[in-house]
C-alpha cells in the first residue's frame, strides 16, 4: 500500500490516500511514528526516509456493492444499479447497513462480525438499499479516519480517492459529507503501479527524491467538498458506531449455525 499512496501523491502529513476497491484502505503519511494503543491500526516506516505511516483496512469496501450487485440484482451494469440512489435522501430514510461481509479488520478485528441492513420498512425500496450500502461503507470508513486522528494525526487536509468505487460521483459525495474533508481524484489511475514506478526513476536518479517525483508527475483532476448533507451524518454516525457492539454477540452466535 505504500506503492499506492506514492501512486497518488500521498506523501506529505495531513494527505491522505483513501482507496475505494474490494477492501477499503486509508493510509496517512506521518512525520513521525504513532501508535494506536489497542493495534487497530497498522503503523510501519514508509517508503520515504525519515517518514511512517499509519494504515487501516476494511475488509469489504467496494467488495460489499458488488456483492450487492451479483447477488440482488445480477447483470445490471453499477452505473444504473447506483443511478436511483441520486434520489433517496441522505441516512437512507433509516436504514443503516454494516459491511462486515467478510469479516473486519479496522476497527473491529473480528472475522466473526457479519454484514447487516438494520432498518428495514416496508416504504425501503432497492434504491434505499443501494444508497443506505454506500453510506455504509463510508461510515465504516470514517471508523477508520477517526481512528487515525486519535492515534495524534494533524487535522487532514486532503483525501486523494482511487480505485474502482471512486468512479461514482454519488459515492465520492457520499464519503465527502461523511468524512467532512475534501476529496480529491488525480491523474494516475493504476497507483500502486506507478508508485512503484516513481520509487525507481528516484532510485536511479531521474528525480531527486519522491516529493520531487510525485510534484513532477501526479496532479489534482477531480475535486469533492462536503456538502449540506454532511450535517445528516454527524446524526447518524453514532447510530452506525452502536451497532457492532450491540451485535457482536450475535454474530458470533450465528457463525456457529452451520
Amino acid at each position: 500500500m505504500v506503492h499506492q499512496a506514492v501512486g497518488v501523491g500521498a506523501v506529505e502529513p495531513r494527505i491522505v490516500a483513501l482507496t475505494l476497491g474490494t477492501s477499503g484502505v486509508v493510509f496517512a503519511s506521518t512525520g513521525k511514528p504513532f501508535v494506536e494503543l489497542e493495534g487497530r491500526l497498522h503503523a510501519f516506516c514508509h517508503a520515504l526516509p525519515g517518514r511512517w505511516h499509519l494504515m487501516g483496512v476494511m475488509l469489504s469496501a467496494a467488495g460489499s456493492l458488488r456483492w450487492y450487485r451479483d447477488t440482488l440484482a445480477p447483470g445490471i451494469p453499477f452505473d444504473a444499479l447506483i443511478g436511483p440512489a441520486h434520489d433517496v435522501p441522505a441516512g437512507s430514510e433509516g436504514l443503516l447497513f454494516l459491511p462486515y461481509l467478510t469479516g473486519e479488520r479496522t476497527p473491529y478485528a473480528d472475522p466473526l462480525a457479519r454484514g447487516a441492513f438494520v432498518g428495514l420498512t416496508v416504504r425501503h425500496s432497492q434504491a434505499h438499499m443501494t444508497r443506505s450500502l454506500l453510506e455504509g461503507v463510508g461510515l465504516g470508513l470514517r471508523d477508520i479516519f477517526e481512528l487515525i486522528q486519535s492515534a495524534g494525526l494533524d487535522k487532514i487536509r486532503q483525501v486523494r480517492i482511487s480505485g474502482g468505487g471512486a468512479k461514482s460521483a454519488l459515492w465520492r459525495q457520499i464519503l465527502a459529507d461523511i468524512l467532512g474533508t475534501e476529496l480529491v481524484t488525480v491523474n494516475t489511475t493504476e497507483g500502486a503501479a506507478y508508485g512503484a514506478a516513481l520509487l525507481a526513476a528516484t532510485g536511479a536518479g531521474v528525480y531527486a527524491d519522491v516529493d520531487s517525483a510525485c510534484a513532477a508527475t501526479i496532479h489534482v483532476v477531480g475535486s469533492t467538498s462536503p456538502g449540506p448533507d454532511a450535517a445528516v451524518y454527524e446524526e447518524i454516525y453514532p447510530l452506525y458506531r452502536d451497532l457492532y457492539p450491540a451485535l457482536r454477540s450475535t454474530f458470533a452466535a450465528v457463525a456457529s449455525v452451520t
